[in-house]
């Protein structure tokens, strides 16, 4: 299956998207989910981590993290504003996350922000099985979905809550939480971007 076409934009706007990214507050981006993060050190899959800001946000708070993006040009930037021992780079992408699972490796939190809706129904369908199969027992899944506007080179498709949640639950995942908040970027935010945040725990 072929990955989202979307990542051929994000690999060509990579120097200035990493750049844009860079000035983002990221307590205000993770606000409405910050009580759910780990406090005690743990390990982390972060899918799609473009640029990886979060990934080094991680990072410094004393997590391991491995940072997944399949656009050359994000994962470069990344791997030089964000390497070193909390921090692993790897060249993959959903729905299969085929590396990832050669890896034979389980998490505690795993995230995908601003990912899921850059993926087909048919595609999420398939993601969320490998996605469940790399939660540790009493993990936890993290995701922000956007909703609205978005520019036609960088497609989205809709990805409503009771879909993702009914994925999840086939594979034994549990909702713990769901909220929408608007964008605190100001073009999305003047052109009515919301964010869907989703939270499951593996029991």
């Amino acid at each position: 299956m072929k990955p989202s076409p979307a990542i051929a934009d994000y690999d060509a706007k990579a120097v200035h998207l990493a750049k844009a990214w860079r000035t983002l507050d990221l307590l205000e981006v993770h606000a409405p989910v910050l009580h759910l993060m780990p406090e005690k050190p743990s390990r982390i899959l972060d899918i799609g981590a473009g640029a990886g800001g979060d990934a080094g946000w991680y990072a410094s708070l004393g997590h391991s993290v491995l940072a997944v993006e399949p656009a050359d040009g994000l994962r470069l930037a990344g791997m030089a504003d964000h390497s070193g021992p909390g921090v692993e780079w790897l060249d993959d992408s959903l729905p299969d996350l085929a590396r990832v699972m050669a890896r034979d490796e389980t998490f505690d939190l795993v995230t995908l922000t601003a990912v899921w809706a850059h993926l087909t129904h048919e595609q999420r369908a398939v993601a969320i099985p490998n996605i469940a199969a790399l939660m540790r027992r009493g993990g936890r899944l993290i995701m922000s979905v956007r909703n609205g506007w978005t520019l036609p080179e960088r497609p989205t498709w809709e990805a409503r809550p009771e879909e993702t949640t009914r994925f999840a639950e086939a594979e034994g995942l549990e909702s713990v939480f769901q909220t929408t908040t608007e964008s605190i970027q100001a073009i999305n935010k003047s052109s009515g971007v919301t964010w869907t945040w989703l939270v499951f725990d593996k029991p």
